[in-house]
């Protein structure tokens, strides 16, 4: 069973809320009694593998030359 605390309770230990949640607890955040919000932990993203798409892109020559009027005028619109 999830533990309840008050919006008071919360602000004042957010901190140590926080740690509890990243033990796998769930907070449920109450005001004047009822539920309003819960505070769960978030999945850990994935971490990129750098230089996975090594070789995959060339930059070309012209990368940072101006763009051509024509092309310029599509954004302008």
């Amino acid at each position: 069973m999830p533990k309840t605390v008050n919006i008071h309770e919360a602000k004042t230990h957010l901190s140590r809320l926080i740690r509890r949640v990243q033990s796998g607890e769930e907070i449920v955040i109450a005001r004047g009694g009822k539920p309003v919000a819960r505070l769960v932990g978030v999945e850990p993203t994935t971490t990129r593998a750098l230089g996975r798409d090594r070789d995959r892109f060339t930059v070309p020559d012209d990368f940072n030359e101006p763009l051509e009027p024509s092309i310029l005028a599509e954004f302008e619109r």
